[in-house]
């Protein structure tokens, strides 16, 4: 009787314990099914890989929806037929011309050379675009700024400023690179009226040229840049709310290339013109301290920055230089402003681009070289004319 009673009792537990058994499982799996994350066994190596995996693809998802935000769309072509056609060409050195011409080829852009030691416009190729209302300068306006710092001595050329913790950069190096950070520091440190005050002095918002027919003005805005677009940091390393003309470029340029004469650009519409040509001056900049200052960082540009594209096709002489790009409203723009500085004579040039993808600085810099090639080529150092008169150049009063 008890040896029965004992089996029943061990039956009832074996029942009971498969019964506990079989519903641990079942709801086992129920939990499984519903969440997967609550039933990872890996070991803890597997488990960190796992996390590394799930960080990596979460920042491929943030870099491909920051790409696809900042995607442009451009609505200009960057390629013309004819940009030559109505130019004005009888006072134009031929030379010059026909470099420009082929240096330039196909793209939507403009090329103005300037005689830097008396203010002669040698050639202006595409002059409608030349002597419209402009563009933003992106960072050629880079220039203008270095001079100012100078002038207020806020910074000399070996002065470093700090970008980062781990970051710093002096003027020669930010000029050559173009960097938007260290000239960003310097346009919060000059403030809107100098930098206002200096631009004006050096020629922007103004007429550069002399008597010259469908000249435009450009802008230089009264006001600062409101601060949630970047306030004058963005004006000074882009720019912003600035529009530049080639002339006006090409002035400010020649003046930093013959040590502080700003000139009057004359373009001669016939050889008498050009007999009878007297330089006009608009008025004495003193940056003739600051040049030097300026020089190693745009020769910089030329020789390992931007602008080395230059030395694609013409490393002979030295070029100095400063690139820009940026783009508004469906159109990118690409400047290149510079001059070669020779023991045989000089000349400036600015190439200016407007399109899609394929416009940008270093692209200007690119036709720049080729003009520079060319000109070498034809000996144009060799035999560059002296366009002053025996009178010397006539001070002019300048019309604001």
């Amino acid at each position: 009787m008890l040896k029965q009673r004992f089996i029943a009792l061990f039956v009832l537990i074996v029942s009971i314990a498969v019964l506990l058994s079989t519903n641990a499982r079942a709801r086992s799996t129920r939990t499984s099914n519903s969440s997967s994350s609550s039933s990872i066994t890996e070991s803890p190596h597997t488990q960190r890989r796992i996390a590394r995996l799930r960080h990596t693809r979460a920042a491929r998802a943030r870099y491909t929806r920051r790409h696809r935000r900042s995607y442009e769309r451009f609505y200009t072509s960057s390629y013309a037929e004819d940009v030559t056609e109505g130019d004005v060409i009888a006072g134009e050195d031929p030379v010059v011309r026909a470099a420009a011409i082929e240096a330039l080829g196909n793209m939507n852009g403009t090329v103005v050379a300037i005689d830097p030691d008396s203010g002669r416009v040698l050639s202006m190729v595409n002059q409608k675009l030349a002597l419209s209302g402009g563009a933003q300068p992106c960072s050629t306006i880079k220039l203008a700024v270095a001079l100012a710092a100078l002038n207020e001595r806020i910074v000399s050329k070996e002065t470093e400023i700090m970008l980062g913790r781990r970051s710093r950069m002096n003027l020669t190096e930010a000029l050559a690179h173009s960097n938007n950070a260290y000239f960003e520091a310097l346009g919060r440190r000059l403030g809107f009226e100098k930098v206002s005050y200096y631009a004006h002095e050096y020629g922007l918002g103004e007429l550069a040229g002399y008597n010259i027919p469908g000249e435009h003005l450009g802008v230089f805005p009264s006001r600062e840049l409101a601060a949630n677009a970047g306030g004058v940091a963005k004006m000074c390393s882009f720019g912003e709310s600035i529009s530049i003309t080639p002339l006006q470029l090409g002035a400010l340029v020649s003046a930093i290339a013959n040590g502080g004469t700003l000139f009057y650009l004359q373009h001669p519409v016939g050889p008498q013109e050009v007999a009878g040509f007297v330089p006009k001056v608009k008025r004495q900049l003193d940056i003739a301290p600051l040049v030097p200052e300026m020089a190693d960082g745009m020769a910089g540009a030329v020789q390992y920055g931007t602008a080395r594209s230059v030395r694609y096709n013409f490393s002979e002489e030295p070029v100095l230089g400063k690139t820009g790009t940026c783009s508004h409203d469906g159109t990118r723009f690409g400047w290149f402003a510079s001059y070669a500085k020779t023991d045989r004579g000089r000349i400036a040039v600015v190439v200016f681009l407007q399109g899609g993808r394929p416009t940008f600085g270093p692209k200007a810099a690119e036709i720049a070289g080729r003009m520079y090639r060319n000109l070498y080529d034809h000996n144009f150092f060799v035999n560059a004319p002296n366009t002053h008169a025996s009178s010397g150049p006539q001070t002019v009063g300048v019309s604001q």
